[in-house]
């Protein structure tokens, strides 16, 4: 693909600056960008960068020098950059329909154009929207529904009665709608609790590889909207995840949690069960959260507190020996000073 500069301004909804008719037939980062192709500038601390990188033109920020280069000039270069990318890699689709090897039950319903690849397993009653992606093992239970322009990397599980909305993606091996963990106590044993509700993921949703998503006990577990999810996250039972959620990988999430709208949860965040997380929460990476967060709140740490409170009390860590030497220097101290301070004792020389 070649597009002109003025073509790649005008997509973007930028301001170009220099020369319109530059030609660019690909994308690099700053190090590495070479002739004809155009890279961006997020972080304002490498701008010198800028001065020195081999490539045609740059996305920049307002007021940021291009050193003589042409330039798009836009509020978010990462985004742009991120936007010119799919342009740029974008591949045709090509509909292969049912492929020899798949197992399709006579009474599942497959839409248009769709791709099917050998090894994928669709039960009875499945229903399949337009423009669908199978890819290799993928294994649908019966009852399944899958929106339009839906694609399911190979290896992925469905469980029954799961649905999923339109144009989600799912990657290698993630397993939606597998049994929640619940089991009551029985003596010295362990009764399980039948997991009969399901799991609805809703329209826009990415899910990375090898994540579980469990299914209710007895109604719904909800991933909303526009959520995207890293490899190798847990969401338990009965969970509601809100809409534009970022959860990143290895993270833990229990059961009958509740994210609201827009909540970041970095790597390896663990989330006791039935935790409220407010809109617009912020969760840094490793913390261990065991309530509920109210909205906007931005926590870390192991038990989660404020992050600015965990910063300070992270500056005092390297210090806390040396302040147990000084604090176990002025108890002794202390002690003698009374020791000095204590009144005589009296004697009576009466019988």
């Amino acid at each position: 693909m070649n597009k002109t500069l003025q073509e790649l301004a005008d997509y973007l909804g930028g301001q170009l600056t220099g020369d319109p008719f530059v030609g660019i037939s690909g994308l690099g980062t700053l190090e590495t960008a070479t002739a004809g192709q155009i890279t961006f500038l997020a972080n304002l601390k490498y701008a010198h960068k800028v001065k020195t990188t081999g490539a045609s033109a740059v996305i920049l920020p307002p007021k940021t020098d291009p050193f003589g280069r042409p330039a798009i000039v836009v509020d978010n270069p990462y985004l742009a950059f991120a936007k010119l990318l799919a342009l740029f890699t974008a591949r045709p689709r090509v509909a292969r329909g049912i492929m020899a090897g798949a197992s399709v039950d006579e009474s599942s319903v497959i839409g248009k154009e769709a791709s099917v690849y050998p090894g994928t397993f669709i039960a009875e009653g499945v229903h399949i929207g337009d423009r669908v992606t199978l890819h290799p093992n993928v294994t649908l239970y019966e009852g399944v529904v899958l929106g339009d322009d839906v694609t399911l990397h190979a290896g992925v599980s469905v469980r029954e009665g799961c649905r999923i909305g339109d144009r989600v993606t799912i990657h290698n091996g993630t397993v939606i709608g597998g049994d929640g963990f619940g089991y009551a106590p029985d003596g010295h044993s362990w009764c399980k609790i039948p997991q009969v509700g399901n799991v609805v993921i809703e329209d826009d949703v990415e899910i990375g590889a090898n994540a579980t998503v469990d299914r209710a006990a007895l109604e719904t577990t909800r991933i909303g909207r526009g959520t995207k999810i890293d490899n190798l996250v847990q969401v338990a039972h009965n969970c509601t995840i809100g809409e534009d959620c970022l959860i990143v990988a290895q993270t833990g999430i229990a059961g009958s949690v509740k994210l609201g709208r827009h909540v970041t949860l970095g790597g390896q965040v663990a989330i006791v069960d039935h935790a409220v997380i407010g809109d617009n929460a912020m969760i840094s990476g490793q913390s261990g959260v065991f309530g509920s967060v109210a909205p906007g709140e931005v926590l870390s740490g192991t038990p989660a507190i404020p992050h600015q409170a965990r910063l300070k009390s992270a500056a005092v860590f390297p210090h806390l020996p040396e302040m147990r030497k000084s604090l176990t220097r002025m108890g002794n101290r202390l002690t003698r000073i009374e020791e000095l301070l204590e009144p005589p004792r009296i004697v009576s020389l009466v019988d």
